[in-house]
C-alpha cells in the first residue's frame, strides 16, 4: 500500500485539453532518444566497429542522466517544470542539428551526448508536469498515453532512418526532420499557459534528494526503470543483430526489427493506458513482467526469422507499460516530493548506457547475440521479482 498524508494525496485540479496536449506532445520529442538504437547500427557499420566499440554509443546519450538527473531536479524545483521542459527541447534541438555540421565519429558522438542531457532534462520534468493537470486516480493512465505518444516516436525512428537510406541515400537525414519537429512543439508548449504551485518552486539540496534512497521502496523503483531501459535500448541495439547473425538479411532490412518492437509497444501503451484506468496496477504489472522473460527465452533460442520478430513484438507489447507503473507507484508513495523523486528515478535511464554495453562485451565474449540477449534476460528476472513484490503489497 502507498501511504501519503490528506494533503499529498489531494486531487490535482484537472485542466482543459488545450494545457494537456502540448505536455502530451512533449512526450513524442521524449521519444527521439530512441533512435539511438538503429543510429548505433548505421554508425557501426559506417565507421567499422566492433560490438563493444558500437555499443559504447548508447553510453554517450544514457550516461547523463546518471550525472544530471538528480541535479535537473534541483534546477526544476528552482525554475519550474515548464521551463525545465523548454530547456530540454532547446537542448535536444542542438543535439539533433549536430551530425548535419559534419558526419565524423566525434560529431556523432557529440550529438549523442546533447540528446542524453536534453531527453534527461525533458524525462525529469514531463512525467511530474502532468500531475499539475490530472488527478491522482488518473496519474498510471495518464503516463501510460504519454508512453503511448512517445512510443509512437520511437516507432518511426527506424522507419525514417530506413527511408533516408534507401530513397535519399543518406540515413542521418533523420535528425533534421526531428529537429524541427522540437522546434514546433516548443512553440506550441511555450504558447500554453500553465500554472504551477509556489511549493514546487522551491530549493532542495543533493542530500535531500538522496535521503529518499532511504526508503527501500525507492531504491527498488529506482533499479526497476534502469533494468527496463536496460531492456528497452538493449534489445533495440540487439535486435537487428540478432537477425542478420541467424537469417543472414542486410542491415538495411533488420533494421525494421526495431519499427516491430515499437509497433507492439505503441499498441501495448495504447491498450495499457485503457485498462489501466480500471485494472489493477500491479497485477497488470506481474502479467507484463512474465511475458518479458518469455520473449527473452524465445530470442534466446530461435533462430527462425518469424520466431524473432514474435519475440520482439511480445518484449514490446510487454514492456509498454512497466515505466508508468513503476513511476505512479513512485510518485504517490511521496506525492509532496514528487521532483526529487522523479530525479532519482529517471537516474535509472542511464541503464541505457551500461546494459547495452555489458551486452557488447557478453556477445564478443562467446562470439552470438546470445551472450547479449541472457544480459536482457536477467533484466527480466529482475522486474518479475520486482512484480511480486508489488503484487503483495
Amino acid at each position: 500500500m502507498i501511504s501519503t498524508t490528506k494533503t499529498e494525496i489531494a486531487a490535482v485540479p484537472k485542466a482543459g485539453i488545450v494545457q494537456l496536449l502540448p505536455i502530451l506532445f512533449g512526450f513524442f520529442i521524449m521519444g527521439f532518444v530512441d533512435v539511438v538504437g538503429i543510429a548505433t547500427n548505421y554508425v557501426k557499420k559506417d565507421f567499422s566497429l566492433s560490438d563493444t566499440l558500437s555499443n559504447l554509443l548508447p553510453m554517450a546519450v544514457f550516461l547523463w542522466f546518471l550525472i544530471f538527473a538528480v541535479p535537473t531536479g534541483m534546477l526544476m524545483n528552482r525554475i519550474g517544470r515548464k521551463r525545465t521542459v523548454l530547456l530540454g527541447m532547446g537542448v535536444t534541438f542542438i543535439g539533433l542539428l549536430t551530425p548535419m555540421l559534419a558526419y565524423t565519429l566525434p560529431m556523432v558522438l557529440f550529438a549523442f551526448v546533447m540528446i542524453g542531457v536534453g531527453n534527461t532534462l525533458l524525462q525529469v520534468a514531463l512525467n511530474p508536469l502532468l500531475t499539475n493537470i490530472v488527478s491522482r486516480d488518473r496519474l498510471t493512465s495518464s503516463l501510460s498515453v504519454g508512453q503511448f505518444i512517445k512510443a509512437l516516436s520511437s516507432f518511426m525512428g527506424p522507419i525514417v532512418a530506413a527511408f533516408a537510406g534507401t530513397r535519399l541515400h543518406n540515413w542521418h537525414l533523420l535528425f533534421p526532420i526531428f529537429a524541427g519537429v522540437t522546434v514546433l512543439s516548443f512553440i506550441w508548449l511555450i504558447a500554453t499557459p500553465l500554472h504551477e504551485n509556489k511549493e514546487e518552486t522551491r530549493t532542495s539540496s543533493f542530500s535531500a534528494c538522496f535521503s529518499l534512497l532511504g526508503d527501500r521502496m525507492i531504491i527498488f523503483y529506482f533499479l526497476g526503470i534502469l533494468t527496463l531501459v536496460g531492456i528497452d535500448v538493449g534489445l533495440n541495439v540487439s535486435a537487428p543483430k540478432i537477425l542478420m547473425e541467424r537469417t543472414g538479411i542486410p542491415l538495411e532490412q533488420a533494421g525494421y526489427v526495431t519499427s516491430v518492437y515499437f509497433v507492439f509497444k505503441t499498441a501495448g501503451s495504447f491498450i495499457g493506458a485503457l485498462l489501466l484506468a480500471k485494472w489493477s496496477a500491479s497485477r497488470f504489472y506481474f502479467i507484463s513482467a512474465t511475458a518479458a522473460v518469455i520473449a527473452m527465452v524465445a530470442l534466446l533460442f530461435a533462430h527462425d526469422s518469424s520466431i524473432i520478430y514474435a519475440g520482439v513484438a511480445l518484449a514490446g507489447f510487454a514492456c509498454a507499460n512497466i515505466f508508468s507503473v513503476i513511476f505512479s507507484y513512485a510518485l504517490l508513495r511521496k506525492p509532496g516530493r514528487s521532483n526529487e523523486i522523479s530525479g532519482l528515478l529517471v537516474m535509472g535511464v542511464s541503464g541505457g548506457a551500461f546494459f547495452p554495453f555489458l551486452m557488447g562485451i557478453s556477445s564478443d565474449a562467446v562470439h552470438a547475440q546470445w551472450g547479449a540477449i541472457l544480459v536482457l534476460l536477467i533484466c527480466c528476472i529482475y522486474q518479475w521479482g520486482l512484480s511480486v513484490k508489488v503484487l503483495k503489497s
